[in-house]
């Protein structure tokens, strides 16, 4: 059996035109902790035939490892048949860590028998859905536009954009579209927050979450690295996050949250001393740690569940009647809040 084919151009304008366009209410640190939660993860029987995935953007060391978890010739069920075929290798146009790194990047997807392609458009000639891995979040939005223009389900890696506004813009289009997208940290799908997400500690009265912190001065706050300890603190504790205090030096970012039922989080970034993942949770039942970094293997996992799914059920995302009922009530709560003109912040400085 062959996989559906996706929605056409003028289909897909068809329903940008008749749907009215909806966008969520960022509250400072809160919009990080919602790449993941945006991602319903439910386990999908595997389509037949193989899930072709295109890779936009070769300047991080992902596109490598999320690479050769898929490709492997001994891939196991939970992420057999979804196979990097293509690649189109320009990332960053200005970050030297990033652009330094895609003619080495590039010669080892050509060994993995991976097609490099010169073009977004060639690229999604090419499959069926794709991975947006750039590792600069300025271009992402550009980038994904196609992408969403195709109908195609995409996982953008963190960042997911280099502005609050263009991360609103993403998923406001996304929706209104009715194509699937999520971003996350692999660090959301560690064993250990997992296992407090599903209740191990209890109720979850607080968390103290860190990870390493580096900044980069053409991304605002934590959108840079900083983001994956902040996908610890919000897998933990959940959505409801009302208020926000940072505290920041050269060495350090102290961050404060208050979430509903005066529950209290904080986050902890680390640009000195030993470095790491990890934190605590405070729970009804247990004091129990976060877990830390477990590779890029459960994040691949998730993701393919995701592309399943949309193949064997196209369209699952965003019908209302299927979210869980967490993020149903959030997204009902958030559907009159109008982004700001020009929002380029991440998260409020003491």
């Amino acid at each position: 059996m062959k996989l559906s084919k996706t929605l056409s151009k003028m289909a897909l304008q068809k329903r940008l035109a008749s749907k009215a366009p909806r966008v969520f209410k960022p509250t400072l640190l809160l919009l990080i902790g919602w790449l993941g939660l945006l991602h319903h993860s439910v386990t999908a029987q595997q389509p037949e035939g193989v899930i072709k995935v295109g890779i936009i953007g070769l300047d991080t060391s992902h596109s490598i490892a999320f690479t050769k978890v898929l490709n492997a010739p001994d891939a196991e069920e939970d992420v057999a048949n979804c196979k990097v075929v293509c690649a189109y290798p320009k990332g960053s146009p200005d970050i030297e860590s990033s652009t330094s790194r895609v003619p080495a990047y590039t010669e080892q997807m050509k060994d993995m028998g991976v097609e490099i392609v010169d073009s977004i458009d060639a690229l999604l000639e090419r499959c069926d859905c794709v991975l947006l891995e750039s590792n600069d979040g300025r271009p992402h939005l550009e980038q994904y536009l196609p992408v969403l223009q195709a109908g195609k389900p995409c996982f953008i890696d963190k960042p997911l954009a280099g502005s609050l506004a263009d991360c609103v813009k993403i998923y406001a289009m996304a929706e209104k579209a009715g194509v699937p997208v999520f971003s996350s940290s692999s660090l959301r799908f560690s064993s250990g927050v997992q296992a407090i997400r599903q209740g191990a500690a209890g109720e979850v009265i607080g968390c103290d979450a860190y990870s390493p912190c580096h900044l980069e001065s053409t991304h605002p706050d934590l959108f840079w690295y900083g983001i994956h300890g902040v996908e610890l603190l919000f897998t933990a504790m959940g959505s409801g996050c009302q208020s926000v205090t940072r505290h920041h030096h050269d060495g350090v970012d102290h961050v404060v949250g208050t979430w509903t039922g005066n529950r209290i989080g904080t986050f902890r970034g680390l640009r000195s001393g030993k470095s790491g993942y990890g934190g605590v949770a405070y729970g009804s039942k247990a004091i129990q740690p976060l877990g830390g970094y477990e590779g890029y293997r459960p994040l691949v996992v998730e993701i393919v569940n995701f592309f399943r799914k949309w193949i064997m059920n196209n369209s699952f995302f965003f019908e209302l009647g299927n979210l869980p009922s967490t993020l149903k009530k959030r997204w009902n709560s958030t559907r009159s809040w109008k982004p700001p003109k020009k929002a380029n912040v991440g998260v409020e400085k003491a």
